[in-house]
This record gives C-alpha cells, sequence and structure tokens, in this order.
C-alpha cells in the first residue's frame, strides 16, 4: 500500500509568524501521527522559514512512523541529515532562495554531484530518494547514482488534472514503469490532493509513499486534521 507522509512545513510557518511556539510543531506531529499518518516529512531550508534546524533534531526525538528529510544537499544540509539520521532523506534541486520545489534534477548534468551525495549518505545508513521528473533518460541516470528511491515531481500531473487525466497521468505511468525496470522505488509529490489522488494512486503502479503538506493543511482549515488525514489515506487504499 501507498504511505501518507504529511509535510508539517504550513505548520512552521505558521507558528513562526508569531515568534512563539504556537502552534506547537512537536505536539502537532504526535497528534498527526495519532491521527493516522504513516510518515513526517519536513524541508528545513537555509533561511528557516518555515522548519528550523532545531525543530528536525526536537522531532527526531518523537517521530514514530518514518522520518522523511527534504531538501538541497548543501554542506549544512548533509551535516544535519546525517547526524539526525532520518529514515529517509529526499533530495531536491532548489536553490536557497526557491519558494517551493518547482522542478525535479537534472540527473545526467548533475550526476557527478549527485553520485557522491547518494554514497554519503548511504555510508550513515539513510534511503535516498532524488525529485525527477517523468524522463525517462533521467529516471534510469538516477539509478546509476546508487539512490534508492526517486520522487515523481506531480506539479504538472496536478495542472492538466481537471481538463484531462488520462492525459495528465500517463506520462508518470511510463516513469514508474521505467522506474521499476531500474529497481527504483517510487515516491511522488507536490500539489496532489483531495481532488487527484485517488485517480494517480489508481494509475501509477508501485507508489510507495505520497508526501503532502499544503493541500492537507489546508483542507484541515475545513474538515479539522484527524477527518482530513482519514479522507487522504482512504484516497489511498
Amino acid at each position: 500500500m501507498t504511505r501518507l507522509s504529511v509535510n508539517v512545513n504550513k505548520i512552521a510557518t505558521l507558528r513562526n509568524a508569531r515568534g512563539g511556539n504556537v502552534p506547537d510543531l512537536v505536539e502537532s506531529v504526535r497528534r498527526i501521527e495519532q491521527m493516522g499518518a504513516e510518515g513526517i516529512t519536513v524541508h528545513p531550508r537555509p533561511d528557516e522559514r518555515h522548519i528550523r534546524y532545531r525543530d528536525v533534531w526536537d522531532l527526531k526525538r518523537v517521530v514514530t512512523t518514518e522520518f522523511n528529510i527534504e531538501g538541497y544537499p548543501s554542506r549544512s544540509f548533509l551535516d544535519l541529515v546525517t547526524a539526525v539520521k532520518p529514515a529517509q532523506v529526499t533530495l531536491v534541486p532548489d536553490p536557497p532562495e526557491a519558494l517551493t520545489s518547482n522542478q525535479g534534477w537534472d540527473t545526467i548534468r548533475h550526476f557527478d554531484f549527485l553520485k557522491e551525495v547518494v554514497a554519503e549518505f548511504k555510508l550513515h545508513g539513510i534511503r535516498v530518494s532524488l525529485f525527477t521528473g517523468t524522463e525517462e533518460a533521467l529516471i534510469r541516470r538516477a539509478a546509476d547514482t546508487g539512490t534508492d528511491r526517486v520522487e515523481l515531481y506531480t506539479e504538472p500531473y496536478a495542472d492538466q488534472f481537471p481538463q484531462n487525466p488520462e492525459r495528465a497521468v500517463a506520462p508518470f505511468t511510463k516513469a514508474a514503469q521505467w522506474a521499476g525496470e531500474c529497481g527504483l522505488g517510487l515516491n511522488a509529490g507536490h500539489d496532489l490532493s483531495l481532488v487527484n489522488l485517488k485517480y494517480f494512486a489508481q494509475n501509477v503502479p508501485g507508489l510507495l509513499e505520497v508526501s503532502i503538506g499544503h493541500a492537507l493543511v489546508s483542507d484541515a482549515l475545513w474538515l479539522g486534521m484527524e477527518e482530513t488525514i482519514r479522507r487522504y489515506l482512504e484516497q489511498l487504499r
């Protein structure tokens, strides 16, 4: 079955807006796991606009499901993740000033860099996932870096889904098949929601995990967090 990892960046953004500790990120994560989340994702950026490096250490002590840390593999990020040793690290190509993830790795152009970084994480026993697009050449080259998984960047799917779901999902179905041929595990994330998640999961073979934050936290404003997590899990079952 596909696991639901809840990205809690937006909860940290809300906390940071007032400079205090409301909402309490650690308590929020405890409750989110109790409500059924099967993983917790964070993305600590250098400017700490949402998740702070200190948060990563605090959450490491309380996460009981699967802890996934995503980010650009700068030296400071590498040092943090190899010290914390989460279950998984997801590498994204975002520069520090990026608002959010907006593309996958060019695994051909950055092959040597990624191979070196992947090897360092694996020395510490951390599963590695590379954020990628759906192009066959990039997925096959990703496998050559030694990564364990790829995470498909799903914004193009979400954008096209309202007009033509079948056309929107087709590249991701093919990408999943290529990943499987290469022996790669498959994750996905970015703009997946209650509107489009079920169709995606039904049509992308071998999907192990989805990471969802913005849409899920937004839905929780109206539905409540527990009901929201229940509905997302329902889409995956």
